[in-house]
């Protein structure tokens, strides 16, 4: 996997519109699920691609430093060796001087082509720096979507269930509906109101079999007092 094509992936990732997702999902949760575990499995794979590419980078970094270490090592190998040559040119020693003077040159023609590997380098490290700066960042950013994730999947569980609990609610409440009129409590005050009319009625019943019973007394005293008075008249004065 190129270190470009990495990048994208981190910066696809990063950018991604969760609401815009999640409005388009026929099961949010299921969506947000898969979302995390691709997340999660993404996040792992861009961390060991951008691991070596800093190692890469460190790679380098070193083989700079090494590079510059060694052409301050031959510049100072070359200034040693041209010391010694002047001062065995000045001791009369020309052939010695000479011989100084050029390992003089080999060092400094080192130290040159440490310099130029040091300044070739620097370019691809400064630009190879840039590259892991951005996945460093994307990786934060993808790390974070993850969260934001993560928390839109736990309300959107705990917002089902609040739903879940409200509907089972209202079920119950309804089923209980004292206005309803197929409900047991409405039945059992229709069957309380008939008792009631039916003792009513036993009442109204039993009060007019009375009047009769007292009316058909009266009656009676009627028929005696007539009878009483009938005798009366035949006996004699």
């Amino acid at each position: 996997m190129s270190k470009q094509t990495i990048l994208g992936r981190v910066t696809q990732l990063a950018k991604a519109n969760i609401n815009a997702l999640i409005d388009q999902a026929e099961d949010p949760q299921k969506m947000l699920d898969q979302l995390i575990r691709d997340y999660t499995n993404n996040i792992a794979e861009a961390e060991q691609a951008v691991a070596a590419t800093i190692g890469n980078l460190r790679l380098m970094e070193q083989d700079h430093a090494e590079d510059v270490a060694a052409a301050k090592e031959w510049g100072g190998k070359a200034l040693a060796a041209s010391r010694k040559a002047d001062e065995l040119r000045t001791a009369g020693s020309a052939a010695e001087a000479d011989k100084f003077d050029n390992l003089a040159k080999v060092a400094l023609g080192r130290q040159l082509q440490s310099e130029k590997e040091a300044r070739t380098a620097e370019p691809t490290i400064a630009s190879q720096t840039e590259v892991v700066d951005k996945l460093k960042s994307g990786l934060d950013q993808m790390k974070a979507k993850l969260g934001e994730l993560k928390a839109k999947r736990d309300e959107l569980v705990a917002r089902a269930k609040s739903a879940q609990a409200q509907n089972r609610m209202m079920d119950a409440v309804k089923s209980i509906d004292v206005l309803d009129p197929t409900s047991e409590l409405n039945r059992f005050e229709d069957k309380v109101r008939r008792e009631e009319a039916k003792a009513v009625g036993k009442q109204e019943l039993a009060a007019s079999s009375l009047d009769a019973q007292f009316e058909q007394l009266d009656s009676m005293g009627d028929s005696a007092e007539v009878e009483a008075r009938l005798a009366a008249l035949k006996s004699p004065s």
